[in-house]
């Protein structure tokens, strides 16, 4: 069954998937990895194995591929599921101008179209870890991975989400949306960057769905704008995101 979201969704980012072209491009250009609203740097992250070779990877919602390219890099055999056309279309065309090897497949990240225990490391920053239902992504990442495997995505932090207004202004330091029972985010009617339906829970929800479905959690991460950052990042004022924290990391283990 295809659910409202996925196809409002996908519309959402076929419509737009031009406006992420040049971002696309400077992230496949880069030999370092950085993540989330404000570029922040793999070495003071480490959301990715150092040496991935061997290891069997996919990245869900993966945009216009560019992490799927770091994990190349670092020798994986690479799967990138989207739905979007048009950002596979620009995922494809960076490969191909970088002469990377890897498999980009059209395709929802709540039900993807591969065998179960077929990956090492599975691995979402925003892509399916905002825009897809964690109730039904969730379960079928623990599906696609190993035992002992590692699930990693990066989101925006709940409070985050708490405190953007709902005409879809930036956010604020005033609570708007109600941190119990949050869950999905109906952004199509207004301007929040880049929108659509997101979905998102309070941190001890998203334990008990992890304690569930069969991860146990590694690390967590909060993460705040660095504090030379002057402008505001996808509606998050810079002065906001330094005090409270814009985006989490959850580092999971899939239990053997």
């Amino acid at each position: 069954m295809t659910h409202s979201h996925v196809t409002i969704n996908r519309d959402h980012w076929n419509a737009m998937a031009s406006d992420w072209a040049a971002e696309g491009a400077r992230a496949w250009a880069s030999d370092v990895p950085y993540w989330g609203a404000w570029s922040l740097p793999e070495h003071d992250l480490r959301l990715l194995p150092e040496d991935m070779t061997g290891m069997d990877a996919i990245e869900l919602g993966c945009g216009t591929g560019y992490v799927s390219a770091w994990m190349a890099r670092r020798g994986a055999r690479v799967t990138g599921i989207d739905m979007s056309e048009g950002q596979l279309d620009t995922a494809r065309r960076l490969a191909a101008e970088h002469c990377a090897q890897m498999n980009f497949a059209h395709g929802n990240a709540e039900s993807v179209d591969r065998p179960a225990s077929a990956f090492d490391f599975a691995i979402s920053e925003y892509g399916a870890a905002i825009w897809c239902d964690p109730t039904v992504w969730l379960p079928e990442a623990h599906r696609l991975l190993r035992p002992g495997g590692r699930l990693v995505f990066l989101g925006h932090h709940p409070l985050m989400v708490a405190c953007i207004p709902p005409s879809g202004a930036d956010c604020e330091r005033v609570l708007h949306v109600p941190y119990r029972g949050m869950n999905r985010q109906d952004y199509t009617e207004v301007s929040v960057d880049p929108g659509g339906i997101e979905f998102n829970m309070p941190v001890s929800d998203w334990m008990a769905l992890f304690e569930k479905i069969g991860f146990s959690v590694v690390r967590y991460q909060e993460l705040y704008a660095p504090e030379n950052a002057t402008e505001d990042a996808y509606g998050i004022p810079a002065e906001w995101a330094k005090a409270y924290p814009c985006e989490q990391v959850w580092h999971l283990q899939k239990r053997a």
